[in-house]
């Protein structure tokens, strides 16, 4: 296994800086990187060292259009039978009815991590694999964005089959990656800790 590429950034300085970020420039991400994004996320956490994970690469931008084609009616029927806000359900609504927009963001990579679902904490794992790989892409000058409302179209049997992906296997985190549009955008705020309890020994 090659080392992964050193970075500038320590590792509290990338969770700070990390970002979700939806708009990308043409400039494609090349193999050897998404290997070492791939290399990080294995070494995340994982319930009785199950490793449950597995990885789809998709490089192809008229594939990931014609997924987005896909996954957007499956994510407003779905969006229609939740009690949401109606404003926050009403943007939504209409940015995804938009015929040109797409899903990923025209990102140039998307990695689809995949857990056997045979696994007790399948999706734990995935999700563990999935922040390691967000905070080494964020490390490594790359922008990245979870995009969970492509999750259903992934799943759909003839989907996973023209994307090799093993019936045993469930679609748990679609990241798109590329190198970030605008560069001076910063991390949202989040709100302080809510603390339910602290116990300490008296």
């Amino acid at each position: 296994m090659r080392p992964l590429q050193k970075v500038e950034m320590d590792v509290f300085e990338t969770m700070l800086a990390r970002r979700s970020v939806r708009g990308y420039k043409a400039q494609d991400v090349d193999q050897v990187t998404t290997h070492i994004l791939l290399e990080a996320a294995v070494r995340a956490p994982t319930a009785m060292h199950q490793e449950p994970w597995a990885f789809v690469i998709i490089q192809d931008r008229t594939l990931l259009s014609n997924l987005s084609d896909r996954a957007k009616p499956l994510f407003l029927a779905d969006i229609k039978t939740q009690q949401d806000s109606a404003e926050h359900a009403n943007h939504t609504m209409d940015v995804f009815s938009k015929p040109d927009f797409n899903i990923f963001y025209d990102a140039g990579t998307l990695i689809l991590i995949c857990g056997k679902t045979d696994a007790a904490s399948f999706s734990a794992d995935c999700w563990l694999a999935a922040e390691n790989l967000m905070l080494a892409a964020c490390a490594m000058g790359l922008g990245s964005c979870v995009i969970g409302c492509a999750i259903p179209v992934f799943n759909i049997s003839e989907v996973k089959a023209m994307l090799g992906i093993p019936n045993e296997f469930s679609v748990v985190a679609p990241i798109i990656l590329g190198f970030a549009e605008d560069e001076t955008v910063m991390p949202n705020p989040r709100k302080p800790p809510v603390i339910l309890t602290s116990l300490a020994a008296t």
